[in-house]
């Protein structure tokens, strides 16, 4: 095995110190000085962003983000469908019973299901999924440990809701949807994504995720 040049050295540095930037700077500061603010401009600008950084890494399929719809695993979908389901009631049961299944009665439901695998959960896809695996590869343990890095990053960029419920769920959404996007591609990652997040504001745990909730520890 060649020795690392300098070249090589340099870029890994450079890299890392862009994906510090990213998946940890960034996340810190919306969380201390902006929390639940601007989201869906943070995520389009971040979402260019990232686009950017894949055609500049070169060797990236773009076609690859939407290919793989015959591959969805299905048995997956309902599963996690189930869980989350299951998880969101416990939950809400037992922390904000008065909101279970409040969102039935509202209004804003149908456009929730409709704009949140848009704008929510496929920007954040392509950020944590492709543009992580594929332009900090190199960076990242093998196997599962790089699938834990992702959960753990992908927690971590919801920590401006200031909630261990909210990290635990995301970091154990965000093991599955790297695990689906290595196995089955982009498409089934964002389907995953999408289902399980109409299903938690469905059941009524937005509670957990709308911006004008956050309670900040300090």
């Amino acid at each position: 095995m060649a020795a690392d040049t300098p070249d090589t050295v340099g870029s890994r540095l450079w890299l890392g110190i862009e994906f510090a930037a990213l998946y940890l700077g960034a996340p810190l500061a919306i969380a201390l000085f902006m929390p639940g603010r601007l989201l869906f401009e943070a995520l389009a600008v971040f979402s260019v962003a990232g686009l950017l950084l894949l055609w500049r890494t070169g060797g990236f399929g773009f076609r690859s983000l939407v290919r793989g719809w015959s591959r969805l695993p299905w048995l997956e979908v309902l599963a996690l469908s189930v869980v989350t389901l299951l998880a969101g009631v416990v939950i809400l049961y037992f922390t904000h019973p008065e909101r279970l299944f409040t969102m039935l009665r509202s209004g804003m439901l149908p456009l929730i299901w409709v704009f949140y695998p848009l704008l929510s959960a496929l920007p954040q896809e392509l950020i944590f999924r492709p543009l992580f695996f594929h332009r900090y590869g190199a960076l990242l343990p093998a196997g599962q440990g790089a699938i834990a890095v992702n959960a753990a990053v992908f927690s971590f960029a919801h920590l401006m809701y200031w909630s261990p419920v909210v990290a635990a769920m995301t970091f154990v959404g965000g093991w599955i949807f790297a695990r689906a996007y290595l196995r089955h591609g982009f498409p089934a990652a964002w389907l995953l994504h999408a289902v399980a997040g109409n299903i938690l504001f469905t059941v009524g745990m937005g509670v957990y995720f709308y911006s004008g909730n956050v309670v900040r520890p300090f």
